[in-house]
């Protein structure tokens, strides 16, 4: 399975532009949307879980690392997917979870975080120690994000020395690391990391694994987060400008063993991931801009079943989804601003898919359940394919791709994973 990451490495060192497509998400259908890709593209494929979905007591999804690996491979099972091509990660694994606590006390629950991934068999591990917690001085320093982040990897070689399997981890570090799931804020002027401040990061984080006794495992630290000058809001994108990282691009050409990842890639063009794979940004992650393209897809398919089912079994997906949003608001409220019917497009439709936390509700999937069934049961016309996901109507006729509707959603979901396998893979 490492071999993926192995390669990835070893080919942008030798200066071939290829990376690897990192899926953050939990969603079934996006799941199984990666699995058939990589099967198409007869690659692996990487899953991330972030410690805001996955953690020791749940995450929002419920779900602890051994229940998100248990779903990532019985998914890969179903879909014909061996095992050994599919590779699992953790993203921004440190204290984002306890910052409410003082800092010693969001360490520890830390501690258990990273233990807990590993033990289940995770193995791409990004550490993700740039938020303050109660009482520290903000903003972090790079010597204190590296210290922590350096305790969390003797945490990490502790738990996988028990397995047997020491050289199997890889981590990703990083003291510059855009918030997980998009800004909050709308986004002003995005200003990419500093080569000197990409520099003092390696530094910083050289000198913690010394004093730690972890200089055997600096070879396996594989990337290192910095800003590309890639984000996204609620409705606005902010594309890769690569003449703004001209310097930045060589800052690794001394370190044989490591590239750059990019967080917040979601709703790049195809041109711009390329060119970020172009330039070192080997890993590639992207959340958020599948589940958007999920929600496409489901609202595309009730707005047909509203033609086709008599109201009172139709499936109420959109309004069901509403509902349970503004029962609960917690996941958006603090993100859109703006007055009533601005909150609402926001909740429907934003780059910032704060919805995406609600598909687990069990009222919420007994209603995409319902869709899909009430539409399985039908015929869906020609023409409401056109008008509503005219891309899935066109393999459609040309017999790339069936009219049910569970293969229509993951399809969409494909659409935008094509356009990443097209940037990493460019000569595939």
């Amino acid at each position: 399975m490492l071999s993926l990451l192995r390669d990835v490495v070893r080919q942008q060192k030798a200066g071939e532009a290829v990376g690897v497509t990192s899926i953050c998400s939990a969603h079934p259908l996006v799941l199984e949307a990666g699995m058939l890709q990589a099967s198409d593209d007869s690659s692996h494929v990487l899953i991330e879980a972030t410690s805001n979905q996955v953690d020791q007591t749940g995450g929002y999804t419920g779900m602890r690392p051994q229940d998100f690996r248990d779903l990532v491979f019985a998914t890969a099972a179903r879909c014909g997917l061996p095992a050994t091509r599919v590779l699992l990660g953790g993203d921004h694994l440190g204290p984002n979870r306890w910052r409410h606590l003082p800092s010693d006390k969001a360490m520890q629950h830390a501690d258990v975080l990273v233990g807990a991934y590993v033990a289940a068999g995770f193995t791409k591990i990004h550490l993700d120690c740039s938020f303050p917690c109660a009482g520290d001085s903000t903003p972090l320093t790079d010597e204190v994000v590296a210290r922590r982040g350096a305790r969390l990897i003797q945490v990490a070689e502790r738990t996988v020395a028990k397995r047997g399997v020491v050289d199997e981890l890889r981590y990703v570090i990083g003291t510059e690391v855009p918030v997980p799931g998009g800004a909050r804020d709308a986004i002003g002027d995005l200003v990419p990391t500093s080569p000197e401040a990409a520099q003092t990061t390696l530094q910083w984080h050289h000198e913690a694994f010394a004093e730690q006794g972890l200089d055997h495992v600096w070879p396996r630290v594989m990337a290192l987060v910095v800003q590309p000058g890639v984000e996204f809001d609620r409705l606005r994108v902010v594309d890769y400008a690569r003449e703004l990282t001209t310097d930045l691009q060589h800052v690794l050409d001394d370190e044989p063993n490591m590239v750059f990842e990019a967080h917040s890639t979601d709703y790049q063009t195809t041109a711009n991931l390329t060119a970020l794979v172009e330039d070192h940004w080997a890993v590639l992650k992207v959340g958020p801009g599948l589940t958007f393209a999920l929600r496409e897809a489901l609202f595309a398919l009730a707005a047909i079943e509203n033609e086709l089912v008599d109201e009172p079994q139709r499936s109420g997906l959109t309004d069901i989804i509403e509902r349970r949003m503004l029962a609960e608001p917690e996941q958006w409220e603090k993100f859109y601003s703006g007055d009533a019917h601005e909150q609402r497009l926001a909740r429907r439709y934003s780059y910032s898919d704060r919805l995406r936390y609600y598909w687990g509700e069990p009222e919420v999937q007994d209603a995409q359940k319902r869709l899909l069934e009430n539409l399985t049961k039908r015929e869906i016309p020609l023409p409401l394919l056109s008008q509503y996901i005219p891309e899935q109507y066109a393999r459609v006729r040309s017999g790339e791709l069936a009219t049910q509707p569970r293969a229509l959603v993951i399809d969409h979901v494909r659409d935008v994973l094509r356009a990443y396998s097209r940037a990493c893979a460019p000569h595939a």
